[in-house]
């Protein structure tokens, strides 16, 4: 069994951006730099054989580059405690409709449409037991961050290994964008 995710990796500029915010806080566990990304879809465990039709199938998605935005700062929380720390990314149409692809793609595969709202981010750090006293002012300084907007010219499927130091993660695929506009873009 393989546990893959299709990403959107962000430029150099962003990741060093991003990179060590999370590891400010105490409580936290910060997301290496090299592994920040922003997932389009979490596909989970499946056999070799459904990895490699998984691989082609997204190799057919033709969609245009896309531009994005860094945009604030937030927490997931889990049973009322924060226990994920994030950074935003703007809102934007062409990054609704990539993600609409990959899912169209991995559902005609057979796998089930990810169920919930999605929520573009980057997972800055996973926090455990983080004080109050220190998250709240971490987020109210840095709820105004924005970045300049950056390119996104790919987006790679991952495998993803859990380990005792965190997940592991390693590009198998890397996908352009840039072909035809999508039905309904032009």
């Amino acid at each position: 069994m393989i546990r893959l995710f299709v990403a959107i990796d962000p430029p150099k500029e962003i990741r060093q951006l991003l990179a060590g915010m999370g590891g400010s806080l105490p409580g936290s566990r910060p997301v290496p730099a090299e592994q920040l990304h922003l997932t389009l879809r979490f596909i989970g465990e499946v056999e070799g054989g459904l990895a490699q039709d998984i691989a082609a199938r997204l190799r057919d998605i033709r969609h245009p580059a896309l531009t994005l935005c860094l945009k604030g700062v937030g927490t997931f929380s889990f049973r009322d405690e924060p226990s994920v720390l994030w950074a935003g990314v703007e809102p934007r149409e062409g990054l609704f409709s990539l993600r609409a692809a990959v899912e169209k793609e991995l559902s005609d595969l057979g796998l089930r449409r990810e169920k919930g709202r999605f929520s573009p981010h980057f997972t800055l750090a996973r926090l455990k037991n983080c004080p109050a006293r220190h998250l709240h002012p971490f987020l109210a300084g840095n709820t105004l961050l924005r970045s300049e907007p950056f390119p996104v010219n790919s987006f790679q499927l991952y495998r993803s290994q859990l380990t005792n130091q965190g997940a592991k993660h390693q590009m198998l695929h890397s996908y352009q964008l840039g072909g035809s506009s999508p039905p309904g873009m032009d």
